[in-house]
């Protein structure tokens, strides 16, 4: 790591109309990472895996990419494997094995951590226990290859972040944390009832390994207009983090490539003035 406050990654779902339209492929996506944005850090969500499933000889190309650009591939968000807090003890079994080949695959590819979900059903003390269960099983199956896995606030209850936290208490194992995405905090899509994003990555910063700069637009200044993104960074940083940010655009009023550029600006200006204020 280069920077001394934090450093910029890019998350692939950054480009997920792109990917999902066809106009890039995804083992192109370390290099325009490195050449179209000039950050040298990527996050893989595994949709975009062919087929989804992380195939040996895609990530062992994947792999000498990054090697030969110089990109570090830090994480894998995995959706679509089972609810990790099932109520059916062989569905959350099932769930749980189903992470392993994601597992494999971060290890290949030289990650830190795959990100999870925490997905439940039954009242929030119960899908508490559930999810914690799943959690630690998965967790000691990662320790075992060194792999972390972190939980998103990603919608329902894992949008509570004090809900989240006492899930990542719960399991009480140092390679279960979390990935605070600023925008991730809808509890109830009907209602459209929202956790204040503010207090809800301030709950979830102490157990972060990584942490997700969520965007959709921008003001004329260049600021994002539905988070504070200098009160956010402070609380980032006020938590003690000091590791990778990763750019999460996901509006529609400017191109995705536009998109990136302007959170990434954002994220570098935030970061060159908290630095010479110190």
């Amino acid at each position: 790591m280069t920077e001394s406050l934090f450093s910029i990654s890019l998350a692939q779902w950054s480009l997920h109309q792109a990917l999902f339209a066809g106009y890039i492929k995804s083992i192109d996506f370390p290099r325009i990472t490195k050449e179209q944005f000039g950050i040298d850090a990527v996050e893989y969500v595994n949709s975009f895996f062919p087929d989804r499933q992380p195939a040996p000889e895609f990530v062992s190309e994947l792999k000498t990419r990054c090697d030969d650009l110089g990109v570090t591939s830090l994480l894998i968000m995995c959706d679509g494997e089972g609810n990790l807090g099932d109520p059916d003890d062989a569905k959350r079994t099932q769930a749980i094995e189903n992470h392993y080949k994601w597992i494999d695959a971060a290890v290949k590819l030289g990650c830190h951590s795959i990100r999870v979900n925490a997905q439940s059903e039954g009242t929030p003390d119960e899908q508490r226990k559930l999810a914690s269960n799943g959690l630690l099983r998965l967790t000691e199956h990662a320790d075992t290859k060194n792999i972390n896995v972190i939980v998103e606030n990603h919608g329902g209850l894992s949008s509570n972040g004090a809900w989240l936290s006492s899930v990542i208490r719960e399991v009480n194992h140092p390679r279960c944390g979390t990935l605070p995405d600023f925008g991730n905090f809808i509890l109830d899509w009907g209602t459209r009832e929202e956790y204040d994003r503010y207090k809800g990555v301030e709950e979830l910063m102490p157990f972060a390994k990584a942490v997700s700069a969520k965007s959709h637009d921008f003001d004329d200044t260049g600021n994002e207009i539905h988070t504070d993104y200098y009160k956010m960074i402070g609380i980032v940083l006020d938590s003690g983090y000091r590791g990778w940010i990763g750019v999460e655009y996901e509006g529609t009023n400017v191109g995705e490539f536009e998109g990136i550029l302007r959170t990434r600006d954002l994220l570098r200006t935030i970061r060159s003035e908290r630095e010479q204020a110190t």
